[in-house]
């Protein structure tokens, strides 16, 4: 299976930005490599480049992709999809990426993590409607219910994963039950559920040309 192998911290120096991509280690001053050096990588203080519009449209192609983990051929099948549907295409692009079981299943607190999420996935330690599924980017859907599967729960990891992700905000499509370690989708998502500064507009052009 394809995967980033770059440095997280680094692909957030690239974009920026935060994109809390190691999950509550990104909320800590003390812990967070961007914090410390936000400089692009590569030569010590180096400067941002004035970029293009083109420039422009694939940093914030490649900064989506890195958020929810996806690549380019994915990705790509994901816009020609939200293209299609009815609506605004940007916004169809967003929500089929939150839509993917991965982002659910960190979206529920039950992960620290998209990358972590993606690994517990992988990992078979989720079930979908009583099912379990290993395929990160399974679609979910309203009424599915989410849940650590039984030969998991009883691990001293989700024990620490809801330590640290108790307190998060759920988003209102969702919701959770830590002491069960499930949860239910009980709506779509919509724009103002996606909390990382996003200019979708500039991957419809992107992709428009």
């Amino acid at each position: 299976m394809a995967r980033y192998t770059e440095a997280s911290c680094r692909q957030c120096r690239r974009e920026g930005m935060k994109l809390y991509l190691k999950g509550e280690r990104c909320y800590s001053k003390d812990k967070c490599a961007f914090d410390k050096r936000p400089t692009p990588p590569g030569a010590a203080g180096k400067r941002r480049a004035k970029l293009s519009e083109y420039g422009m449209q694939l940093r914030e192609k490649q900064k989506v992709k890195r958020i929810y983990g996806v690549l380019e051929k994915q990705f790509r099948h994901y816009f020609d999809v939200a293209e299609k549907q009815q609506g605004i295409t940007g916004d169809n692009l967003l929500f089929l990426l939150e839509e993917r079981l991965d982002n659910v299943v960190y979206r529920l607190g039950l992960a620290t993590s998209r990358k972590e999420a993606r690994q517990l996935v992988l990992h078979g330690h989720f079930t979908v409607n009583g099912k379990r599924v290993n395929v990160p980017s399974y679609e979910i859907k309203v009424g599915d219910e989410i849940a650590v599967a039984d030969g998991s729960k009883k691990s001293t990891k989700f024990k620490d994963i809801i330590e640290a992700t108790e307190n998060r905000a759920i988003v209102q499509w969702l919701t959770v039950d830590f002491d069960k370690l499930a949860g239910k989708v009980v709506g779509k998502p919509t724009r103002e559920d996606i909390d990382i500064e996003i200019a979708e507009h500039l991957i419809v052009e992107l992709y428009s040309k």
